[in-house]
């Protein structure tokens, strides 16, 4: 094991020395005014409506008590207290500089008093330069980093015990001690509170990330169910094909061989493709996703989801067109019974007991679904549990529609209710001749 030496020690103390003097001279930051990123104009000025007020009084107690106590001429007692009151403004947007100023006024305010020992009077400062120091480390306390606020602290009670032991023969009293305490809780103060608002800023910007996170993975969750769900739909589809292909030769009398060979082809196509889009399904369903392998419901099961909320105690009433569930393919109606279910477990949620109409017809080539709740009679207990949606509300049925090539219009109403209103195509858009 090394044995420390003399060099080591001395390096040691140079290194301190030096990370002391960058403390000392390194402001933190862009020199912004203190709480200046406020909202509220009134913060934004309290800093200065607290420094204007406390400088009238001090400057004209401060001349008086160095005149009073000390005997000091007029010009050189306003000088002093003017060097020592003017930082207060400075400190709202350059404390340590402010610092730097009062520290030395400090030292010249002792320098000038020791010369009149047989006065009475606190030394070797007078009690509104106290004051004014102390604010000064409150708003250094409020912007500096810890080292800073260490290193201002340890000087103050450097520049304090040299200044009494080198006034002598003049006795100092409590006033020395006084500005150490003083010093010491605004100096903590102002780290205390510095820290509690960097806590919450950092804490504001991590919820924020979070909430950015969380929309994401809802949107990528949506999507990974509404290609289970599509998966559903085209294989049903993709089945009826593999079916029919494979049975035309026996269906049809007097199908030609390349004919048969044709349709068998397009079987072994159909069901080549059922089987990679199993695999791809694999991929999408996790294991807690064994309740989705049931059919998907359509526009028949709306009246069954209808009736279940009004037995919850939201009254909804639904009004299909008729022929509408023979027009309306099954990924369209898919996504109409997924948009009901959402904004219905919505009312329930936000709105409960509130009347509700559900209602769907055609438009030409379009399915308009539109959900409207009146305002609640009053506010009454949640029935969450009572209608059950996807949980991921405006993001899903935004995803939806979106996917489908509609429109979404969601919004409140005038009278305290809400809207849900979407357009689906239900026919393929027809292509033109170039």
């Amino acid at each position: 094991m090394k044995t420390p030496t003399a060099t080591d020690a001395r390096s040691y103390a140079a290194r301190q020395l030096r990370a002391l003097y960058r403390s000392l001279t390194t402001a933190h930051g862009e020199p912004t005014p203190l709480f200046g990123s406020s909202r509220r104009r009134w913060i934004r000025r309290f800093p200065y409506a607290v420094a204007l007020i406390l400088q009238v009084p001090l400057i004209s107690a401060g001349i008086a008590c160095l005149r009073g106590f000390y005997d000091v001429a007029l010009p050189v007692a306003a000088a002093l207290t003017l060097a020592q009151t003017t930082p207060l403004l400075l400190a709202i947007t350059r404390p340590l500089a402010a610092w730097w100023i009062s520290a030395a006024t400090l030292v010249t305010t002792a320098t000038v008093t020791a010369r009149h020992p047989h006065l009475m009077g606190s030394w070797p400062w007078t009690a509104p330069m106290v004051i004014a120091y102390t604010f000064v480390l409150l708003a250094l306390g409020l912007r500096e980093r810890r080292p800073t606020v260490i290193a201002v602290w340890f000087t103050t009670v450097l520049l304090t015990v040299l200044t009494v032991l080198l006034g002598r023969p003049r006795a100092a009293d409590g006033t020395a001690v006084l500005l150490i305490a003083l010093s010491g809780a605004a100096l903590l103060l102002g780290w205390a509170v510095r820290d509690r608002a960097e806590a919450r800023r950092l804490l504001s910007e991590q919820e924020h990330i979070s909430e950015v996170e969380r929309e994401r993975r809802t949107l990528l969750e949506e999507r990974t169910r509404i290609a289970r769900e599509l998966h559903d739909v085209v294989a049903h589809h993709m089945s009826v094909i593999a079916v029919q292909a494979a049975s035309a030769p026996y269906r049809i009398e007097g199908v030609p061989a390349a004919v048969a060979e044709e349709f068998t082809a397009i079987a072994d196509g159909a069901r080549q493709s059922l089987s990679e889009m199993r695999r791809l399904l694999g991929v999408l369903r996790s294991e807690e996703s064994a309740t989705e392998k049931a059919p998907q419901p359509g526009l028949p099961q709306l009246a069954q989801l209808v009736e279940t909320v009004a037995r919850a105690g939201v009254p909804a009433e639904l009004a299909v067109e008729d022929g509408l569930d023979d027009r309306v393919p099954q990924a369209a109606a898919l996504s109409a019974y997924r948009i009901v279910q959402e904004a219905l477990a919505n009312v329930v949620r936000h709105a409960p007991g509130a009347r509700t109409w559900v209602s769907l017809a055609s438009d030409g080539p379009q399915l308009r679904v539109t959900i409207v709740n009146a305002p609640p009679a009053e506010r009454t207990e949640s029935l969450e549990a009572a209608a059950e949606g996807t949980g991921h509300g405006l993001v899903g049925m935004g995803e939806r529609v979106r996917l489908a090539d509609g429109s979404l219009d969601t919004g409140p109403l005038p009278d305290g209710g809400f809207k849900v209103a979407a357009v689906l195509p239900i026919e393929p858009p027809r292509e033109t001749a170039a």
